[in-house]
């Protein structure tokens, strides 16, 4: 099983779906009014806390992420359907930082916390909604709004499951990289580490632990 604590994704959200131009047709109205349905909404994109996951590894294979568009509207005054979320799923610990503002989004602690990190677009109107007094037959829709787009990254904040403690040199990280797939700085002097190392072990039915070499 691999290990990240970082990773950084480009995100959108959904286009918003554009407005329908239409006109009713019905037997003995020949010249019925308009009834263009509005388009759907941009799907989320959200991310939700899960204390089923130790680790960002996901994310460092996913660099562009999209929601759905909002689906086109359609006549006899029918919305089109709203475009699907996106929901990403995080360890609990994790922030997520937009990069272009320095904004923190979301910081997750609680299980199946949940946060919309960008909203969809609204779809556009159709145009039963421009018909007035003086144009009964209005043949112009709006367009819906472009998703947007953020520069996101994701950081862990860990709360070991077990910590390694002892005396310099007496074999923490070697123990730390037998049990985990860690590579810490192993060497016969003392204090070879000198920040916390961090592992995860994962047992055969997919339950995991974090283990911390505390120096």
């Amino acid at each position: 099983m691999g290990f990240a604590d970082e990773a950084v994704i480009a995100a959108k959200s959904g286009d918003g779906g554009k407005g329908c131009v239409s006109f009713r047709k019905e037997k003995f109205i020949p010249k019925g009014g308009p009834d263009g349905g509005d388009g759907g909404d941009g799907g989320n994109i959200i991310v939700s806390a899960t204390k089923k996951l130790h680790s960002l590894i996901d994310f460092t294979s996913r660099k562009h992420i999209k929601a759905s568009n909002g689906e086109p509207g359609k006549g006899k005054n029918q919305s089109g359907k709203n475009g699907a979320d996106i929901i990403l799923e995080v360890p609990l610990g994790t922030t997520i930082q937009d990069l272009d503002t320095g904004e923190i989004l979301a910081d997750l602690i609680y299980n199946n916390q949940k946060v919309v990190l960008i909203h969809g677009r609204k779809g556009g109107k159709g145009n039963q909604h421009f018909a007035t007094s003086t144009n009964r037959a209005p043949r112009i829709a709006q367009p819906g709004l472009p998703g947007q787009e953020k520069r996101l990254k994701f950081s862990l904040k860990f709360m070991a499951d077990i910590g390694l403690i002892g005396l310099p040199n007496t074999g923490k990280s070697t123990l730390l990289s037998r049990l985990s797939m860690a590579r810490p700085k192993v060497d016969s002097y003392p204090f070879t580490t000198l920040v916390p190392n961090l592992g995860v072990m994962t047992f055969d039915d997919e339950k995991s632990l974090i283990i911390a070499d505390i120096p």
